[in-house]
């Protein structure tokens, strides 16, 4: 077996990879329900700041989350490669706004440091990060999105 053939394990994960600024970050693809362009998304008033508004995904009305606003990334300008990742936690769908969707990759769990998210930061955007996958020399930072869809009240 060639070096690049690499098996899949129970233990590896699998990730939807994207870019937020110039960092990218991950969610597990069993998460992921589809990745749409950017579309029309209506305002809500009274929403949170992070709540960039809600679209009709056939027939169904979903909040989108500015996922650099949830974050407390600085804002960029949409662009072309602007997609809305499908997102979906227990029964909830949710769409999260990112500048990019790079590739799908298996990480081996043995690549991946849940320990250094658990304890890179005292404060509450910690627990945003579930774990920092190591991929052909890269970080790839998987985000927790039960913490990122959970509402409550925690900021």
């Amino acid at each position: 077996m060639a070096k690049d053939d690499k098996v899949m394990t129970d233990d590896d994960v699998q990730v939807v990879a994207f870019k937020l600024r110039n960092e990218e970050y991950g969610f597990s693809i069993l998460n992921v329900q589809e990745i749409k362009g950017l579309t029309d998304i209506t305002r809500v008033p009274f929403a949170p700041d992070f709540i960039k508004g809600v679209i009709n995904l056939r027939g169904s009305v979903l909040p989108v989350i500015d996922l650099k606003k949830r974050l407390g990334l600085e804002d960029t300008p949409y662009t072309a490669n602007t997609r809305i990742v499908i997102v979906q936690y227990d029964e909830v769908s949710v769409g999260m706004l990112v500048d990019a969707v790079t590739e799908v990759r298996t990480i081996s769990a043995a690549d991946i440091d849940t320990t250094r998210a658990i304890t890179s930061g005292t404060d509450s955007s910690s627990k945003f990060i579930s774990g920092i996958g190591k991929v052909d020399g890269r970080l790839i930072i998987q985000l927790n999105i039960s913490e990122i869809i959970g509402l409550s009240g925690e900021e």
